[in-house]
C-alpha cells in the first residue's frame, strides 16, 4: 500500500507537468483552430532561459520569470511570423509550417547551448510533507503548488476578466466577435502570451524535476500533448488538464506500479485511439 500511494503521487505529479505542457496548446487551438506543434520548442527554450538566468544570477525566481518573458516575446513573434501568414490556407498548412519552427529551434538550441545534457541544480524552497508513513518530497509539492497556482491564474484570466471574455468570444467566431468591436488580433497574441509563458514555466520546473536540460527535451512532449487534447476535447482546456492527470496516473500506476510490459509513451496513444473509436469529441468537448 505504502508503494502504491507513493507512485499515486509521482503520476499526479507527472500529470501536473503534463498539464502545464498541454494548457497552451489546447488555448491555442482553441482561438485559432491549428496544431501548435512549436509550443514544445517554446517549453524547451523555457527551460534553456531559467537555467542561463539562474546560473547568471542565482535567483530561481528570476530564472521564471527570464523564462516566461523570453517565451512570451518568441510566443508572440511565431503567431506573427509563421501563423499568421498562414490561416489563409489549410490547417495542415499552419501545422506544417510549426513542425518546421520546431525543428529549427530545437537545432538552434543545440547549436548554441550544445547537443549534450546540461543539469539543473536548483532546489526549489517547499518543505516536504510527512503523512504517516509516507513522506511527500519538497520537489514534489513544488509541482503541485506550482500547477495549482497555475491553474488557478488560468481560470481567473479566463471567467472574470474582459480579456476572458474576448478569448471566449474569439474562440467561438472570430468573425463574429470582430464585429463587435473586439480586437481578435490581441486577443490571439495575448493568447500566445499566456499560453508561451504557461510553457516556460513547465521548462524550468521539468528542468528541475529531471535536473537535465537538452535540446530534444520537447519531442515527446510534441506528440504526446497532441493525444491529450484530442482525448481531452479539441480546444478544451479543462479537458486537457483533466486528461493529462489522468494520464500521469496511468503510466505510473500501470507502468511503475503494476509494470504492464508496455512502452510508458504508448498509453497516450492507446488512450487518444479508444477516445477516437467511442467517444470522438473527447471527454468533454462537444459535438
Amino acid at each position: 500500500m505504502h508503494l502504491f500511494i507513493e507512485q499515486l503521487l509521482n503520476g499526479i505529479a507527472m500529470g501536473s507537468i503534463y498539464a502545464l505542457v498541454t494548457l497552451g496548446l489546447a488555448l491555442v487551438y482553441g482561438i485559432l483552430r491549428i496544431l501548435h506543434v512549436a509550443h514544445a520548442a517554446i517549453y524547451t527554450v523555457g527551460a534553456y532561459v531559467g537555467l542561463a538566468v539562474f546560473k547568471f544570477t542565482g535567483s530561481l525566481w528570476l530564472g521564471f520569470g527570464g523564462a516566461m518573458v523570453f517565451c512570451s516575446v518568441l510566443g508572440v513573434a511565431i503567431e506573427r511570423l509563421v501563423y499568421y501568414p498562414l490561416l489563409k490556407y489549410p490547417p495542415y498548412v499552419p501545422l506544417i509550417g510549426s513542425i518546421a519552427v520546431m525543428l529549427g529551434i530545437e537545432e538552434l538550441c543545440r547549436l548554441v547551448a550544445g547537443p549534450y545534457i546540461l543539469t539543473f541544480p536548483a532546489r526549489l524552497p517547499f518543505a516536504a510533507v510527512h503523512l504517516g508513513s509516507v513522506t511527500i518530497s519538497s520537489t514534489l509539492m513544488a509541482v503541485y503548488a506550482i500547477t495549482a497556482l497555475v491553474l488557478a491564474v488560468l481560470w481567473y484570466i479566463t471567467s472574470r476578466t474582459e480579456m476572458g471574455l474576448a478569448m471566449r468570444a474569439t474562440s467561438q467566431d472570430m468573425a463574429i466577435a470582430d464585429a463587435m468591436g473586439i480586437n481578435s488580433h490581441q486577443v490571439v497574441s495575448a493568447t500566445f502570451v499566456l499560453g508561451s509563458s504557461i510553457a516556460a514555466v513547465a521548462g524550468v520546473l521539468v528542468g528541475i524535476y529531471y535536473n537535465q536540460v537538452y535540446p530534444t527535451m520537447g519531442a515527446v512532449p510534441a506528440y504526446k500533448t497532441l493525444a491529450l487534447i484530442v482525448v481531452g476535447g479539441m480546444g478544451s482546456v479543462p479537458g486537457a488538464v483533466i486528461a493529462s492527470l489522468l494520464l500521469g496516473v496511468a503510466e505510473t500506476l500501470l507502468i511503475g506500479y503494476a509494470q504492464i510490459p508496455l512502452p510508458r509513451d504508448a498509453l497516450a496513444f492507446i488512450a487518444m485511439i479508444a477516445v477516437l473509436m467511442w467517444r470522438s469529441e473527447g471527454l468533454l468537448g462537444s459535438k
